[in-house]
């Protein structure tokens, strides 16, 4: 009974080793938290910066747009001349000045030659001229320049939901599978203390039968033992390790370097405590997956461009009718006399253009086709809006289920741990067998490692219930 004692003081001696050396590994070597790889991966992960871009993208895009309403200064020189005679000489010289609607002008020109064109004759000192063009039908309200810009602010819109949903799904693969890797070295961890403390009872086992007191199966049963717990321990450690080489996968360096996780780098379970959401936490992230989700708002700025196709299709029904007015007199008296009262109305040129198509057939199918393609676009917001709703929803039951089966596998964890104890100091007693002693053992260690596998399953469940909600790229920003 002495040397049973003393072996169970030796096997409680190795337990608490392995506990003491895991604390001092874990103190020895890096934790790299689930947060240490999200904020790697928005600064160097290569769609992280790809998604960054389509913003700026966009805001190139609107420059382009706004660049139909810059000034323009044109100008044209033409000079014939035959036998040594001059026929004519135009020299043309104007300001382009783009309005909201319609246009300011304003330019000098001089012509001389004997075969100047009648219209085209200017005085000796040339002609300045000042006017606006006016568009009174078509192009009043909304013309191709307004229509452009207004669409490519609202493709703004669109590259930054799009840019919230690839650094969404982005983050969310990642934490998939870190948790996996979190989960495959707890796992190991286990078994690689289940392994140790089987080997050591392997060893006590040999000398108590070569003292007498066991029959010789009883060391062939531990040594087999041994062996099995190093197969699982072996298999476990390439899954840790092949985790790793995944997780491995979202990590870049600067200048787009890949890196690989060091050896001593550990994953953390920090982020798997319970937290438990309210029911007003829950109507929250319903009402941000409806209206907020960057598929929602990529489809809302979408129908917003749309709507600008179809108001420009629309306005394309009406005439062109335009009417310009030019303020005109000869170079270096335009300034001086345009204030007199009868010179306006005596010093001008005017002019108007009309047109019409008669049966409008093109006109009325574009506006057509951009209604349709409206109508198309709020199904398709319907659908994932109600899509959107339905993955919260049940994201939130899946997270709330976790919660209850880690709270009822730690029970049945303390109930194994009891099991275990007392088949211990049975065995210790003579009154069990070293069968049933590691039946008991590996079953306890089977609820430690599925407790672990819920707890990863619950870090996934808290960041798919942020995917689900839209809510995960908006919060890594």
């Amino acid at each position: 009974m002495k040397r049973i004692s003393l072996v169970h003081s030796l096997l409680v001696g190795v337990w608490l080793g392995l506990v003491g050396l895991n604390a001092r590994a874990a103190d020895s070597t890096a934790v790299f938290t689930i947060e240490d790889l999200m904020r790697q991966m928005l600064v160097h992960h290569p769609v992280a910066r790809q998604a960054n871009q389509l913003t700026e993208q966009a805001r190139q895009e609107i420059r382009m747009a706004r660049g139909a309403f810059d000034p323009t200064a044109n100008a044209k020189l033409y000079h014939k001349e035959l036998g040594g005679k001059n026929y004519y000489t135009l020299w043309d010289n104007v300001l382009k000045v783009p309005l909201w609607v319609g246009e300011l002008k304003a330019g000098y020109e001089r012509n001389s030659g004997v075969n100047v064109n009648g219209e085209n004759i200017t005085p000796p000192q040339g002609l300045q001229y000042f006017g606006i063009s006016v568009p009174i039908g078509q192009g009043l309200l909304l013309d191709e320049r307004r229509a452009t810009l207004q669409q490519a602010l609202r493709a703004q819109e669109v590259a930054e939901a799009e840019q919230v949903k690839i650094i969404n799904k982005l983050l969310f693969e990642a934490a998939k599978t870190y948790w996996d890797w979190a989960y495959s070295y707890q796992r190991w961890r286990l078994l690689d203390q289940s392994h140790e403390l089987a080997r050591v009872r392997w060893q006590a086992i040999k000398d108590r039968v070569a003292q007498g007191d066991l029959a010789a199966i009883d060391a062939v049963e531990a040594e087999m033992e041994v062996q099995n717990r190093l197969a699982q321990l072996k298999q476990a450690l390439v899954e840790y390790q092949n985790a790793g080489l995944l997780v491995s996968n979202f990590l870049w360096g600067e200048n787009q370097t890949p890196l690989e996780i060091p050896a001593g780098v550990i994953p953390s379970l920090a982020g798997t405590q319970i937290e438990v959401l309210a029911e007003g936490q829950l109507s929250e992230l319903v009402a941000t997956a409806r209206e907020s989700h960057p598929e929602v708002a990529k489809l809302q700025a979408k129908l917003r461009q749309l709507e600008v196709e179809r108001r420009f299709s629309q306005n394309k029904l009406l005439p062109k009718l335009n009417l310009e007015y030019n303020l005109i007199g000869p170079g270096g008296t335009l300034g001086n006399s345009w204030l007199e009262g009868s010179y306006m109305t005596n010093n001008y040129k005017v002019g108007a253009s009309f047109s019409m198509p008669l049966f409008l057939r093109q006109e009325r199918g574009k506006l057509q086709v951009s209604r349709l393609k409206i109508y198309a676009t709020q199904l398709e917001l319907q659908q994932t809006q109600r899509e959107n709703l339905n993955l919260v929803q049940a994201a939130f039951n899946e997270r709330r289920q976790l919660e209850e089966q880690i709270a009822l596998q730690e029970q049945i964890i303390a109930n194994a741990t009891t099991l275990r104890n007392g088949e211990q100091q049975r065995f210790e007693n003579g009154e069990s067998s070293l069968f049933l002693l590691n039946s008991r053992e590996m079953s306890l260690v089977s609820q430690q490692i599925k407790l672990y596998e819920l707890k990863a399953k619950y870090g996934k469940a808290k960041y798919y219930l942020q995917w689900a909600a839209g809510t995960m790229g908006v919060e890594a920003k």
